[in-house]
């Protein structure tokens, strides 16, 4: 049996403001190439399928279409589960009309444990694999706050939840006495202790810490399909719990991953193959960085290449003390007869990271900034005691979590 396990497709993300509509239609195309020249049989979509909780109509639509061309493909299950990006209400609505098309949907925690159970049959009733189908895991579906308590004792009680999860799962599982000879696969959307990410991974529970390690996931578990870490990796020694990363760049902080898909290649429960099949690159980020000189003598190397694919987008770091008037009508200038696109323009001075006047002239770059994290400097800046951070931190993202209900029901 072959089964592809794909994750953190962000549909609908912009990128400073430029939507990826066309870079993501190319991916799953590809992707659905993927699917009939290998015949995969079976499909993993472990979280962040959207970018925001109420996406535009267009990545709806790409999602839509993308199972609806799975129907006539050799793959015949699909199992989709919500990411912390993902709104579960949205994701749950069509579930019951997905399923008739061998399509499992899980948004979010379920009322029961046997709901996240989902069992993979042949088209004549045999059993031929076992999924625990394991959302992103919200705070209120782990446990519920404490008068009093701290930062650091959170973080272990989201820990210690999470791991009871699966342990249950994995129980319910083993006593269901399933066949020997079948792979009994687990998803989650979470950040697991060892990973390697492109950028802070604070935006998922509580500060930039790690929510479980590896050794945590239940031994009933053949393979664990993990998704929120945008860099494909396996779990250290752990070859069997692996992020299958993103589908496109999410970031120009991730131009250096070669962004993948993991083909798994099952005899019976026995994992013989895994497979690491990259994604190719539909249009190129460039980070080029420097004195003004040395930009601009980089930008014309850049331009002289031949590629295939879309317009480039460029983000240049200016390094140096001389400040210039209108910098950015100076590169775009400069680039106006070359196939790229300057989407960002940054100043990096010896002591200083964002320079005022860059501040003055262009829009900052919000999309980089983690939520919780601007909420912490800000309470820095306003002279909070560090002590206190943490549990101004949790009562922010309780809010805010609240607040986002609100708008999902709305």
């Amino acid at each position: 049996m072959k089964i592809l396990h794909t994750s953190d497709w962000h549909l609908g993300q912009k990128l400073l403001y430029r939507d990826r509509e066309e870079e993501h239609r190319l991916a799953l195309d590809w992707l659905l190439a993927l699917i009939l020249k290998e015949e995969v049989e079976a499909l993993i979509i472990a979280g962040d399928i959207f970018d925001i909780g109420n996406p535009p109509n267009y990545a709806r639509k790409l999602y839509y279409q993308f199972l609806a061309r799975l129907w006539q493909s050799p793959c015949r299950h699909i199992l989709i589960v919500g990411g912390n990006h993902d709104s579960p209400s949205m994701l749950d609505a069509p579930r019951d009309v997905l399923e008739a098309l061998q399509i499992n949907v899980i948004g979010a925690a379920t009322n029961s444990l046997e709901d996240e159970i989902i069992e993979w049959r042949t088209p004549s009733g045999n059993l031929e694999a076992v999924m625990a189908a394991v959302p992103f895991l919200r705070d209120r579906d782990l446990r519920f706050s404490e008068s009093g308590e701290g930062g650091f004792d959170r973080i272990a009680a989201v820990s210690e939840a999470l791991s009871s999860h699966y342990e249950a799962l994995g129980q319910l599982i083993a006593q269901r006495n399933y066949l020997s000879d079948i792979p009994v696969i687990a998803t989650g959307h979470l950040y697991a202790a060892g990973a390697l990410a492109s950028e802070p991974q604070n935006n998922i529970y509580l500060g930039n810490v790690e929510n479980m390690s590896a050794d945590q996931f239940p031994a009933v578990f053949n393979y664990v399909a993990l998704g929120h870490i945008h860099r494909p990796q396996a779990l250290g020694k752990y070859a069997f719990i692996r992020y299958s990363g993103s589908l496109i760049p999410l970031s120009f902080s991730e131009v250096q991953d070669e962004k993948s898909v993991t083909l798994l290649n099952w005899q019976g429960a026995q994992l013989e193959k895994i497979e690491t099949i990259a994604v190719p690159v539909f249009r190129r980020l460039k980070t080029i960085k420097g004195s003004i000189d040395e930009i601009k003598e980089a930008l014309i190397k850049f331009d002289a290449k031949k590629r295939e694919g879309l317009l480039p987008w460029v983000e240049l770091i200016v390094e140096g003390e001389q400040l210039m008037p209108q910098l950015d009508v100076y590169f775009q200038t400069f680039t106006r007869e070359m196939n790229l696109d300057i989407l960002k323009i940054k100043i990096s001075r010896q002591n200083n990271a964002i320079d005022s006047q860059l501040a003055k002239d262009q829009n900052l770059d919000l999309s980089q900034l983690d939520v919780l994290d601007v909420f912490e400097k800000k309470c820095i800046a306003f002279g909070c005691p560090p002590t206190e951070i943490p549990k101004l931190s949790q009562t922010f993202q309780e809010l805010r979590d609240w607040m986002l209900e609100r708008e999902e029901s709305a």
